[in-house]
C-alpha cells in the first residue's frame, strides 16, 4: 500500500472533487504500484487538500488515451495535447473515492518542507491521519 503526494493546479483539484476529472494525468508514473494519491493544491492555494484512491494506471499511446479517458479527463483536448506533446507513452491514474480535508492540512503536517516537483511517496506513518470529510 503505497500513497505519493502529486502537486495540482488548483483549477483541476475542483474538477477532481466535482467528479469531472477522473484522470490524473502524468508523463511519468511511480515505479511502485499506488493506491493512493495526496493532491497538493499549488498556488495560491499551496495546501494538502485532500486524497483519492485509486483505481488503475494506464499507459497508452497519448491519442489512445485520449479516446479512452476523454469523457473524464477534466482537461481541455488542447491542453492534453500540449502536455504530451513529443511524448510516445502517455499515462494516467483512473481516480476513484475522493476525500477532502476539512480543513486543509500544511505539508508540514506530513514532515514535508517543499511541495514535489512531480511526486514524492509518503510512509504509512506520514499519511495516518484522523478520518476527514468523504465526497461522494
Amino acid at each position: 500500500m503505497e500513497s505519493i503526494l502529486l502537486s495540482i493546479n488548483p483549477e483541476y483539484v475542483e474538477r477532481i472533487f466535482a467528479g469531472s476529472k477522473k484522470y490524473e494525468f502524468r508523463k511519468r508514473l511511480a515505479n511502485k504500484t499506488v493506491d493512493k494519491i495526496l493532491m497538493y493544491s499549488t498556488a495560491p492555494i499551496m495546501k494538502v487538500v485532500g486524497e483519492v484512491q485509486i483505481i488503475e494506471t494506464i499507459s497508452a499511446s497519448p491519442t489512445a488515451l485520449w479516446e479512452r479517458t476523454k469523457k473524464f479527463a477534466g482537461i481541455s483536448r488542447d491542453k492534453y495535447r500540449e502536455y504530451f506533446k513529443d511524448c510516445k507513452v502517455a499515462y494516467a491514474y483512473q481516480l476513484g473515492q475522493v476525500i477532502r480535508y476539512d480543513p486543509p492540512k500544511e505539508l508540514r503536517d506530513f514532515n514535508i518542507s517543499l511541495p514535489p516537483q512531480s511526486f514524492i511517496y509518503l510512509s504509512v506513518e506520514q499519511t495516518d491521519n484522523e478520518e476527514p470529510n468523504k465526497i461522494g
